[in-house]
């Protein structure tokens, strides 16, 4: 198997992180023990090994790289599509939203603040547009709710029914389009 990096810190959970360069990455908190670890690195060793090979099946028929001019023109596209969306969703959700901002991230699809700002990924633009919706509403119901508890999905579900394929897409599509950023 991999070797694993093992990284403690004040956390309460443990959790397993693959990164895109195969590296994998287990935060637990300082208080668990070194044999609580190995238990739970060796419960999750088959789930591992699959996203494992996903990833690495997914980089061998990975797109050429994104160029600048590329990347240049996704952000200015997001920046004319993106706000419209947002401001559609907004008014639906009885929202006044701050800042938005469209980067080219390596990690998120979006995120928000508890200021209301928002940031979007320009990757966004290479994803359908119900896609792009749900991003928008995940973001935006984050302004209610700053997790992912039940209330949050259930937000999410009430402006959004059929959420789920979005996510699915994002899921099993989303990584090799970041794989075309990381490689540029």
């Amino acid at each position: 198997m991999t070797e694993i990096e093992i990284i403690r810190s004040r956390r309460r959970t443990v959790a397993i992180e693959i990164k895109n360069d195969l590296r994998v990455i287990v935060r637990a908190p300082l208080c668990m023990s070194d044999e609580e670890i190995k238990k739970f690195i060796a419960e999750k060793s088959g789930w591992i090994e699959k996203h494992l090979n996903k990833i690495h099946a997914r980089k061998q028929t990975a797109e050429k790289p994104l160029s600048n001019a590329e990347i240049h023109a996704l952000a200015d596209a997001a920046l004319q599509d993106i706000p419209k969306r947002v401001k559609y969703y907004a008014e639906k959700m009885s929202l006044s939203v701050g800042r938005i901002t469209i980067r080219n991230q390596k990690t998120r699809w979006g995120s928000c603040s508890s200021k209301g700002n928002l940031n979007f990924n320009c990757l966004l633009m290479l994803c359908p547009e119900k896609v792009r919706d749900y991003v928008v509403v995940h973001e935006l119901c984050h302004m209610y709710e700053m997790n992912h508890s039940r209330a949050f999905w259930t937000r999410v579900e009430n402006i959004m029914p059929d959420y789920r394929s979005c996510r699915k897409w994002l899921k099993d599509n989303g990584g090799s389009l970041i794989d075309r950023m990381i490689s540029s």
